[in-house]
């Protein structure tokens, strides 16, 4: 998580929302992501959605079977839909996203029953470090504002 919350540190130096993730096979970092919507002009471009995106090329493969998921932010439908698409084994995930969070806050998304893979889940890593990060952030924003 160490790892995430550097990364979320440079979003935050491009101007973006403040969260990274990196992907890891038995201990290797395979994969790393920091939000990057704005700067790319892709709304898909979330720290998780990079993060899969670069392990996929490292295996040349889109299945990230085994791999686990490290975000410092409770992750929306659309990162939680991929990483059930990806295979992903665990998401361990830090501070929640009380308005767009799907894992636990807006909804339970790996809990339908339709899911073709299972993606277990563990929160609250790091959590007060990711949760004061991305408030600061805002804080920021709103004072700037």
């Amino acid at each position: 998580m160490q790892q995430a919350l550097q990364l979320a540190d440079e979003a935050e130096a491009r101007g973006e929302v403040p969260v990274g993730a990196v992907v890891v096979k038995a201990g290797e970092v395979i994969g790393r992501g920091f939000n990057q919507p704005i700067s790319s002009c892709d709304p898909s471009a979330h720290a998780e959605i990079v993060a899969l995106r670069d392990a996929a090329k490292h295996f040349n493969n889109y299945r990230l079977v085994d791999c686990d998921l490290y975000v410092t932010i409770e992750p929306c439908a659309m990162c939680a839909g991929a990483m059930v698409h990806a295979r992903i084994a665990n998401l361990y995930y830090g501070a929640p996203e009380p308005k767009a969070g799907a894992i636990e806050s807006t909804q339970q998304f790996f809990s339908a029953d339709w899911l073709n893979h299972q993606v277990l889940y563990e929160a609250g890593i790091l959590e007060s470090l990711c949760r004061e990060k991305i408030q600061q952030f805002f804080q920021r924003k709103r004072s700037d504002s």
